[in-house]
Formats: structure tokens, C-alpha cells, sequence
């Protein structure tokens, strides 16, 4: 797996949640998160939440952290949104850290009843595809703000959420090592 950090402004389009996107955009050619920051603007055509799409929902932020997730071992829908989850609980782990009243409700986080996060999990013939983005500043929506984190702290906070998910695939890949399956004595 290979875990990259991007210090330059990149906006999310919804366009990034397409395979191998990684490949073309860094040449990445294994199980990836790559996170960057930016604006979010996914138009109806890159809209893969149904509910969304025809609710004519807008998805839309001048500033967020994105975080965009790639395995290429499955194309199973149910394990995409397992990892999904295990993704947002990592990102309240973190952010627990700064204000401990975080709410996790399925894959979304909520500070003051208010949204923080916006993600979205789907599968193509290749591979497992996960967006997760926090909104850094927001006046309706809640964000790293709310937090008490200022812009300063965005590039530190991305590198901790990135490098933890990376290490806990690593760690998954070590442990499937060492294993036994049950009817091996």
C-alpha cells in the first residue's frame, strides 16, 4: 500500500472516485490513500449516492481534506463499506483528540449537530474505491474550526489520519501472515 500526502491544492470534482484514478494522477499501481486539500464541487454526473442524485443534492465545500482510498483486492461492495466505517472511526479517533463530543453516525461525523464529513464507497471491476472528505471551514456545515484546529494544522492532521489508515493495512497484511486458518492444526 502506498500512502501519499499531497501539500499542493487539489479540488475534488467527484471525478477522483473512478478507478485506478491513483494511477493516473501519481502512477500508482497498488492499494493507495492519497490526501489532499481543496474545494469540493461533485457534479450530478460524478454522483454515485443515488439518495443524492435524486435529491438533487448539492455536495459542496470551498475547503475540505480528502481522502481518497484504493484496494485492489476485492470488488466486494459490502467489504468497501466495512472499510469505509473503519475509516471514519479512524478519523474520529484523531479528531476526538481536539473535542471529544464527536458523533459517529454510520460513515458520517457530526460536531454541534452539525455535518463534518462527507464520504462515499463504491466498487468497479478493479477495485474498492472510498472518498472521505472534512470540511475545514464552514458557516452551515461543521468543520476542523469547530475543532478548534485553524488552516495551520490541516497539513499535520492530514498526515495522521493518512498514516494511520496505512499503518493499520500494514498491520492487517502482517497478521493475515502469521494466521492459521481454523482447520489447520
Amino acid at each position: 500500500m502506498e500512502c501519499i500526502v499531497l501539500d499542493k491544492k487539489t479540488d475534488y470534482d467527484g471525478s477522483q472516485i473512478s478507478s485506478l484514478w491513483a494511477y493516473n494522477f501519481a502512477d500508482i499501481q497498488s492499494d493507495s490513500i492519497i490526501a489532499f486539500r481543496g474545494g469540493c464541487d461533485v457534479k450530478i454526473e460524478h454522483m454515485i449516492d443515488l439518495e443524492d442524485k435524486k435529491h438533487g443534492d448539492m455536495i459542496f465545500s470551498t475547503d475540505m481534506i480528502h481522502f481518497i482510498v484504493e484496494h485492489f483486492d476485492s470488488t466486494d461492495l459490502k467489504l468497501v463499506y466495512a472499510r469505509q466505517r473503519l475509516f471514519t472511526a479512524i478519523v474520529k479517533e484523531i479528531l476526538s483528540e481536539y473535542r471529544a463530543d464527536i458523533i459517529r453516525n454510520g460513515d458520517d461525523l457530526f460536531v454541534d449537530d452539525k455535518k463534518l464529513t462527507v464520504s462515499i464507497a463504491s466498487t468497479s471491476a478493479v477495485s474498492q474505491k472510498i472518498h472521505f472528505g472534512i470540511n475545514v471551514e464552514h458557516d452551515y456545515y461543521g468543520s476542523l474550526e469547530d475543532l478548534g484546529l485553524g488552516s495551520d494544522d490541516v497539513q499535520d492532521l492530514m498526515e495522521k489520519i493518512a498514516n494511520l489508515y496505512y499503518n493499520d493495512f500494514l498491520d492487517i497484511e502482517k497478521d493475515l501472515r502469521k494466521s492459521r486458518p481454523l482447520d489447520v492444526v
